[in-house]
């Protein structure tokens, strides 16, 4: 499917759909490895989506043949550990964590080590009948280091998530929906579409309540369960600051559509 192609960097390609944005990683000679200026990028990029009110939610897709075959190896074989301490390289994940507006990550392909990683660093996964997911890092003598241990396991539960990152195990797009690592399987030719259609969904929502909503689900992960009550409990009062909470429940209450601010 093509888009207009709004910046082309080096290493990805972005699309602005308003309200949603659609980011290719486009290293097409590498399987879309995650290489340091790859991810430099895609970080910059999210950042500067998160800034922009004219995009709600953002797509991430490594386009029709792989999602992202993982780290740039290449990169890191002559490495020591100093020097991984020193480039903190995994800086760069926390900030693409730190984005607040909705990701969907649309996978067609390899998606695997970093490429699986990145996938579920989003907030939505729709994958497509061709997709492959796994964490073979083991295989060559490491890791997952990008959160792979983490949010695989709070995907697929402890003994899932051991048997992939302990045996570098890739799982279809069937095993992985039915292992609860991704929301929908589609045909290869709609998976960006469904991707397109479930983000303008969420972009058509009021958007100050679609961030604070995202972000109570994710402190679910980080919280005791008292802690996560409060903190959505806070974020809910919040929103009765906003002019979209007034708009949504007056428009409920006289039976009309709501018409969003984003205020």
């Amino acid at each position: 499917m093509e888009f207009p192609k709004d910046a082309i960097y080096k290493n990805i390609i972005l699309s602005k759909l308003a309200p949603i944005a659609v980011i290719q990683l486009h290293r097409p000679e590498a399987l879309n490895s995650l290489s340091r200026e790859l991810m430099s990028e895609l970080a910059s990029c999210l950042e500067e989506l998160d800034d922009d009110g004219s995009v709600n939610a953002v797509i991430i897709t490594g386009g029709e043949d792989v999602f992202a075959a993982g780290a740039d190896i290449k990169e890191m074989v002559s490495s020591s550990m100093v020097d991984m301490v020193r480039t903190d390289s995994f800086n760069v994940w926390d900030r693409i964590r730190r984005i607040r507006k909705p990701m969907i990550a649309a996978v067609n392909g390899f998606a695997l080590g970093g490429g699986c990683e990145l996938a579920m660093i989003c907030d939505i996964i729709i994958a497509s009948e061709t997709a492959k997911f796994g964490q073979p890092e083991i295989n060559i003598g490491v890791m997952p280091g990008a959160g792979g241990t983490q949010r695989l396991t709070r995907s697929v539960g402890k003994h899932r998530a051991m048997q992939l990152v302990l045996t570098g195990q890739m799982l279809s797009a069937d095993e992985a929906m039915k292992w609860g690592l991704v929301n929908n399987v589609v045909p290869p030719e709609v998976c960006i579409v469904e991707a397109i259609r479930l983000a303008k969904v969420i972009a058509s929502k009021p958007a100050k309540a679609v961030i604070l909503a995202k972000e109570a689900v994710n402190q679910s992960f980080d919280l005791p369960l008292s802690e996560g009550l409060k903190f959505e409990r806070r974020n809910f009062y919040t929103l009765f600051s906003s002019e979209d909470q007034k708009e949504g429940m007056k428009a409920f209450i006289e039976k009309r559509t709501p018409k969003w601010k984003g205020k």
